[in-house]
């Protein structure tokens, strides 16, 4: 089923469920043709609401999203979400803690949930990602959340592949010195302080507040519960705002443009380590550099004039 992939690119464009999931592994696993399909694909997106959340792990990004979900549903948009998932050192495979979490959406017909296995990739997404996102966008998708894996400071990609980026933290996430030293806290559009039923709720939002201030930069900071439902409208109010707020006055396309030409880095460095393995002599060229009879600069030249 769906061999072809002018085929699989129309029955996703007409929203049929198992060509989506079946698009969403071709382009996570490089399938015969995959490049084919996204470029079949690719004039359809541009149209939905494309969300990160992220923040350390614990935070409650699946449950905040959870509930993001069941809202947006209530005023009947379509959700899709791509949840990135820590590698099993097993088989490799992504650990599907998210899609447990989310599974009372899976018999919602306007609902579409995929765990995606980071693979060891750094910067808290998987390196198809934003080709999952380009999918789930042709296929109709009102709001794609993109939910990253939970890494830490390091974890701020995701702001190249979406509109904005929503940062959950919890009460008693670390002082304001640390909020500062967070690489990830400074890619955010919305602030959620998370679990805000616990103690400390006060003292985390006075920490983002004031690295906000220093950074004269006029953000939301919201204050959830996501197990029961406390401020979550609110929270999800501010997103959509920002985001409409964005598509009115041009920042949002001016963020597209920046995450396409991102997107076409990312897939010229991957184009261009792959030519090693493409190479015939490639191993040699290797061998050669390790035994140090040639350098790394002028091997990586060498692969890229013999293929250009």
């Amino acid at each position: 089923m769906f061999s072809d992939p002018h085929e699989l690119a129309a029955a996703v464009a007409a929203g049929e469920r198992r060509a989506v999931a079946r698009a969403l592994t071709w382009v996570e696993d490089r399938h015969p043709g995959w490049d084919t399909l996204l470029a079949l694909l690719f004039p359809r997106t541009g149209r939905a609401a494309v969300v990160g959340v992220t923040g350390a792990p614990g935070a409650g990004k699946s449950s905040l999203t959870d509930a993001f979900i069941t809202r947006l549903r209530g005023d009947g948009r379509s959700v899709a979400v791509v949840a990135v998932d820590p590698s099993s050192p097993f088989t490799g495979g992504a650990i599907l803690g998210d899609r447990i979490r989310m599974q009372r959406h899976t018999g919602d017909p306007g609902v579409f949930i995929r765990s995606m296995s980071n693979r060891g990739h750094l910067g808290g997404l998987a390196a198809t990602t934003p080709r999952a996102v380009a999918v789930l966008d042709a296929a109709g998708f009102d709001v794609i959340f993109v939910e990253t894996v939970g890494v830490g400071q390091a974890e701020v990609e995701v702001a190249s592949a979406t509109d904005l980026v929503v940062v959950v933290v919890t009460p008693g996430w670390g002082d304001s010195v640390q909020a500062n030293k967070a690489g990830v806290l400074e890619v955010g559009d919305v602030y959620v302080v998370n679990k805000a039923d616990r103690p400390g709720v006060d003292a985390a939002v006075a920490d983002l507040e004031e690295m906000l201030a220093l950074g004269a930069i006029r953000r939301p900071v919201v204050t959830t519960s996501a197990l029961d439902g406390t401020g979550v409208d609110e929270a999800l109010g501010a997103v959509l705002e920002r985001w409409e707020a964005a598509a009115a006055d041009g920042a949002l396309e001016a963020r597209r443009r920046r995450n396409l030409r991102a997107e076409v880095r990312r897939a010229l460095h991957e184009s261009l380590v792959a030519r090693i393995d493409d190479r015939p002599d490639g191993d040699d060229v290797l061998a050669a550099v390790e035994r140090r009879e040639l350098d790394p600069w002028t091997a990586a030249e060498r692969i890229l004039v013999s293929r250009s």
